[in-house]
């Protein structure tokens, strides 16, 4: 956020910045969630809702995981919530209390890090590499829970990851699944970039598990970022538990944003289109970027990012993003947020922007690093 805000700044003053910073799709959203919510800004009738969010909303979400997954799913475990930001909030605040350890993969997404911190979780971070697939396994996890000489409580799962771009295989997935519920352990599955997958299984844990907890957003897949909507599957007797917490934090999520949320989950012809988009700026990377010497640090089988290794240039990825922004104008993410042993040596870049923009920043960055 750091280089983003940077970026801006120097966008501001007439720069001719090209961001692959975040994971900000390049595209609006759907042109059904749009005029929906045209509709409702017309009558204006717009309040407070139900803590998790209006049935019709639930019943379009389970009818979606009816006819992409096969699962019979009830509305009534779905939780709509203010972006999956405020899912993970709540998952950690219901599931866990201070000093419980729980295992996320490395690199990762920082928030997960950092909201565990600030409640207190003891956060068990385990190396995600070319011996694990880049994901996590129940060896991993059991020598994890060995090393901080106390139970996990908790694992998070993101498939496809954020940075790496790692799609986790069904058997994988199970063998997680069935070793948290073995050991009593809450499993929660990321699945916010679902819809994103370029490469291997894209598998929802629910095909699997029916007591883990699904988070899940409209901001990737869907396009709708600054819309800040998102939603849960959770558990059957952990819905009440759940609500009450929204509740509290939340009141209810955006009435806007979940009539526009609702279009949004018919409009796959288009988002598709948008998706093979992204599939031709992965190309792209996967060409030119070990061309001018940045290597590809893990899998890009799904999500919107390349994770390379710079070390051939630099050992300070923070500085390294700070001049190449400086320098040509062109913004990517230290890989030190999302890993903070082996950051300093990688840098994420997003694909998610136009095809002109990233053709661009791939020459800009080779003219320089030459």
């Amino acid at each position: 956020m750091d280089v983003l805000a940077e970026a801006t700044r120097r966008r501001d003053a007439g720069h001719p910045v090209i961001s692959m910073a975040v994971g900000q799709p390049a595209h609006p959203a759907p042109k059904a969630a749009l005029e929906a919510a045209r509709r409702a800004l017309e009558h204006g009738r717009l309040g407070y809702t139900d803590a998790l969010g209006t049935l019709s909303l639930k019943r379009a979400i389970a009818a979606h995981y009816q006819s992409r997954h096969g699962i019979a799913l009830d509305p009534q475990r779905v939780a709509i919530t203010t972006g999956s930001s405020a899912g993970f909030n709540l998952a950690f605040l219901a599931l866990f209390d201070p000093g419980d350890c729980v295992a996320i993969a490395r690199p990762g997404y920082p928030a997960y890090r950092n909201i565990m911190a600030a409640l207190g979780l003891n956060v068990v971070e385990i190396e995600a590499n070319a011996d694990t697939a880049f994901t996590l396994t129940p060896e991993s996890l059991e020598r994890a829970a060995a090393q901080a000489g106390k139970p996990l409580k908790g694992v998070l799962l993101a498939s496809p990851a954020n940075p790496t771009g790692t799609v986790t295989a069904r058997a994988r997935l199970t063998a997680l699944a069935d070793y948290c519920r073995a050991r009593s352990i809450a499993f929660i599955s990321d699945e916010i970039y679902h819809g994103l997958t370029f490469a291997g299984e894209e598998t929802s844990v629910l095909e699997i598990a029916d007591d883990a907890v699904v988070i899940n957003s409209f901001s990737k897949y869907y396009c709708m970022t600054g819309w800040r909507i998102g939603w849960m599957v959770l558990p059957e007797a952990q819905v009440r538990v759940f609500e009450r917490i929204a509740q509290s934090l939340y009141i209810s999520p955006p009435e806007l944003s979940q009539i526009a949320a609702e279009a949004a989950l018919g409009a796959h012809e288009e988002l598709d289109g948008y998706k093979r988009a992204y599939a031709a700026n992965r190309d792209l990377l996967l060409k030119r970027l070990p061309e001018i010497g940045l290597s590809i640090a893990s899998p890009m089988d799904g999500a919107f990012y390349a994770y390379v290794d710079v070390s051939r240039f630099t050992n300070d990825s923070m500085a390294f993003a700070r001049r190449m922004l400086a320098e040509i104008n062109v913004a990517a993410t230290p890989g030190f947020d999302f890993d903070p042993l082996e950051g300093h040596r990688t840098m994420r870049f997003s694909y998610a922007g136009g095809a002109a923009d990233m053709a661009e920043a791939m020459d800009r960055i080779a003219h320089w690093l030459k």
